[in-house]
């Protein structure tokens, strides 16, 4: 067996064969060689609390027995033909997903990623309505190819080269930066207005779809108030554009109550992505549409790797898992928990937290003066410090001053309180240096 390098080997052997621009979180980065549950251990044995879940990916723990399992057998069965041969686990989980996804939606393109899942979703608009123009909201991340970038509104992630064409941005409902100086109690939804602006404005006014997240995950957890979905289906349907919802991040659980997060808005979108948690860490992404948007699908077209037999497999054993164990219910009821526990928080740091939002285990915690001023030095100065007392925390946001805390679902009430402790003592750091 291969001897375990120690982390500064490591970094040194990343730095010379891996391309700059994949860069690390931490200054000082941990080697983890082991996940065990909602657990990481360095090459040293060094637990960690994991509440990032590798981005918001492992969904119900790292290395989960069953998961594992069902992974293996199909490994050792069957692993590989591509979509152009018949095998059964793709036509299983995409029963699965016509199961647990809202009203009419049931035809499931499987493919890689959440970037693959958000690019194709995007094609099958255009191939429907005959249109080309796409709307996204501001702040918000769609994956890493050349349209999916063009896709995503901030900076930090969009293309070096040439944007794609055909996209417009509106306002999202970033109600704590609102961009039109607004509350939500006088409001009147100014961002809607916006998208209908967007659209008479900035679009030959016949749009082929908008894509949003429910809840903005690279954005900083940001969360539109109730009726803001509602309203936004409005308009769509005004101008005849379809919906997309994206639930890369906020798919299969993770907000609580429901399997999809815009199911919390009460709102049936005409397509619908999902990635990242389906697969608990596997590649595998989805587009689940409408069979009258998919019967415009009829060209041929191939995935060699999507809807792999051991992808697919994965990926049913996840949703069963979630089913079985109830963490939909758990990250309910924990994220509840947690944002109890983090709003006294905010009590306690007024001059570090500047809001607490999200839903379930989808949560974010904006780092800022009482002016709003972002505190990004200080937001990279808390992540350093919980990781180095054992808790894994990531960060976000435009600026870079909102720690996502998006834990697998699996998680308890104690590791809510272990969290909060360590998050205490760092922010007594921060803020001790401050003065």
């Amino acid at each position: 067996m291969k001897s375990t390098m120690n982390r500064e080997e490591l970094r040194k052997k990343r730095d010379k064969y891996i391309v700059p621009g994949v860069k690390h979180l931490f200054a000082e980065p941990p080697h983890f060689v082991k996940g065990r549950g909602q657990y990481l251990y360095d090459e040293t044995g060094r637990e960690y609390l994991d509440m990032f879940a590798g981005i918001v990916t492992i969904s119900v723990g790292h290395c989960h027995p069953k998961v594992t399992q069902r992974t293996v057998e199909q490994l050792q069965t069957l692993q590989h033909t591509s979509t152009i041969f018949m095998t059964q686990p793709m036509a299983d989980l995409g029963e699965k997903l016509a199961e647990i996804t809202p009203g009419k939606l049931s035809k499931t393109f499987v493919t890689n990623s959440g970037t693959e899942a958000n690019e194709n979703a995007i094609r099958f608009a255009r191939l429907a309505t005959g249109r080309h123009e796409v709307i996204t909201l501001q702040h918000s991340y769609h994956g890493e190819s050349h349209l999916a970038t063009t896709m995503t509104a901030n900076h930090n992630w969009r293309p070096d080269l040439m944007p794609a064409s055909g996209i417009v941005h509106a306002a999202n409902a970033y109600c704590y930066r609102c961009p039109f100086k607004k509350t939500p109690d006088n409001c009147s939804l100014e961002c809607v207005k916006d998208l209908e602006r967007t659209i008479q404005t900035q679009t030959s006014g016949k749009p082929a779809a908008m894509i949003a997240e429910p809840i903005q995950g690279v954005g900083g957890a940001i969360t539109p108030p109730d009726d803001y979905f509602k309203e936004v289906k409005k308009v769509l349907d005004k101008y005849g554009a379809l919906f997309i919802s994206d639930e890369v991040q906020t798919g299969v659980g993770r907000t609580g109550k429901h399997w999809f997060g815009i199911t919390n808005w009460g709102v049936e979108p005409d397509m619908m992505t999902m990635a990242k948690g389906l697969g608990n860490g596997l590649p595998i992404g989805a587009v689940v549409t409408t069979p009258e948007i998919a019967e415009h699908l009829t060209k041929q077209q191939i995935n060699t790797f999507g809807g792999n037999p051991v992808s697919s497999a994965t990926a049913l054993a996840v949703l069963e898992t979630i089913e079985e164990e109830k963490l939909m219910e758990n990250a309910r009821v924990v994220g509840d928990y947690l944002v109890e526990g983090l709003k006294d928080l905010q009590k306690s740091f007024p001059s570090l937290i500047g809001e607490v939002r999200g839903k379930g285990l989808m949560l974010g915690v904006e780092i800022a003066a009482p002016d709003k001023t972002p505190l990004v030095a200080e937001t990279q100065r808390i992540v350093e410090l919980s990781k180095d007392d054992g808790v894994i925390i990531g960060k976000g946001g435009l600026f870079g001053n909102v720690l996502r805390i998006k834990p697998p679902m699996n998680i308890t009430k104690e590791n809510v309180d272990s969290t909060l402790k360590v998050l205490r003592k760092a922010m007594e750091a921060v803020a001790k240096v401050a003065v």
